[in-house]
């Protein structure tokens, strides 16, 4: 919406009136008055005895005075008219640059962050409407950073403890067998799977940091290509038994045929295991998590459904920033850095979609929403002339 300077309009105008009448007003005065009034036969006597004094004739003076005064009269109230007019006009700007130094002061207070409330004249108030806002913004970024700032370090003094507890794991498991060439083959198969689970955790944990130290320096840049959703999703889901299986949990797909979209592969498989990974872990045991997709309207909808405890609104609200965890122990089952879910919006929305999440008693729901671009309709027009190619993380 465009500010309205109406009354910012008004002001200058009228000053500018006011300027032009009052010169006009004391111009014509000075000229009345004392140009052709009293002052004039005092002043051409004036000019005259000067003019004589340089040793001219009176007659001579009197012809000196004509034709530089009296001769050149408008050209002298032509410009007696425009110095009163720029002298008004310069004390007129006092106001103007008044503006200006309140625009500067509430600037000032913006950039050290002073809790001072912006105020500035009538005249100006859709300008400094627009400063508070600015000033509110970056306070609340500023506060949003350090919170942020302040999670990031809390992670990595927590994953630096955690990964103490599986590389100490690994090392002992590793240590017995290599000292007990001896032990059965029933005892080593027991240990070297301990140790190959403790490993795949220091892994995870691994992975955490990594996701923690690039989220703010990696800019992500999409590889597009024509790919068919339907079959990523079934793919995910087919690959997420070993996954569920820790939970005896299940996954059932109920999604269209050749759901054609043009976006990265990769990025969007991350995209679909960080929800599934997500609604594994906060989903109640020996459930299911029920993934669907449908299109209509000019879009793809997703929806992760799992049963899990209800997520309260406040929470729901903060689930996708960064760093942010809803579980706030540090558990082996859910423990992690709080990237998952924000790294897939960010994904989701560089490919122009939206993603937000609901949760009441029963149920949690993740659903993306993806506009389908002329490229994705050509593409299931033209499948198959088109190598489909479909990539899994």
């Amino acid at each position: 919406m465009k500010n309205n300077y109406g009354k910012l309009k008004r002001t200058i105008w009228i000053r500018s009136l006011l300027i032009s009448v009052l010169v006009a007003a004391v111009g014509y005065g000075i000229l009345t008055f004392l140009v052709d009034g009293i002052f004039q036969d005092k002043f051409a006597n004036f000019a005259v005895s000067v003019f004589m004094k340089l040793g001219a004739p009176e007659w001579k003076a009197i012809e000196y005075y004509n034709r530089l005064f009296i001769y050149n009269k408008s050209i002298f109230v032509v410009g007696g008219f425009g110095i009163l007019f720029v002298l008004f006009f310069y004390l007129s700007l006092g106001r103007m640059t008044r503006y200006l130094n309140d625009i500067s002061d509430a600037l000032e207070k913006i950039l050290n962050a002073s809790e001072e409330p912006i105020v500035l004249v009538p005249e100006l108030a859709p300008m400094a409407e627009k400063m508070s806002t600015l000033k509110m913004k970056l306070m609340r970024r500023e506060k949003q950073a350090a919170e942020s700032e302040q999670k990031k370090n809390e992670l990595v003094v927590y994953l630096a403890h955690d990964l103490k507890t599986p590389l100490t794991s690994v090392i002992a498991y590793l240590t017995m067998l290599d000292e007990h060439p001896d032990m059965s083959a029933e005892e080593r198969a027991k240990y070297t799977h301990i140790t190959l689970e403790k490993a795949f955790r220091l892994e995870e944990l691994i992975n955490e940091f990594f996701d923690i130290t690039r989220f703010n320096l990696q800019n992500i840049v999409l590889e597009k290509e024509e790919l068919n959703l339907s079959i990523l999703l079934e793919q995910l889901a087919d690959e997420s038994y070993g996954m569920l299986s820790e939970k005896n949990m299940t996954c059932a797909v109920d999604v269209e045929d050749r759901l054609m979209f043009y976006g990265d592969p990769d990025r969007l498989a991350r995209v679909f295991d960080n929800l599934l990974r997500n609604a594994a872990a906060y989903g109640y045991e020996g459930t299911q998590i029920l993934i669907q997709a449908r299109g209509g309207n000019g879009r793809i909808t997703i929806i992760f459904t799992n049963e899990g405890p209800q997520i309260p609104q406040k929470k729901l609200e903060m689930i996708f920033e960064k760093f942010y965890r809803v579980d706030d122990s540090r558990s082996s089952k859910t423990g992690g850095a709080g990237l998952g879910l924000a790294i897939a919006k960010q994904i989701v929305e560089l490919h122009g979609g939206a993603i937000s999440a609901a949760s009441d008693s029963r149920n949690t729901r993740f659903i993306v929403s993806f506009p389908v671009s002329g490229q994705s309709e050509g593409g299931v027009q033209n499948e198959s002339k088109k190598k489909e190619k479909n990539h899994i993380r």
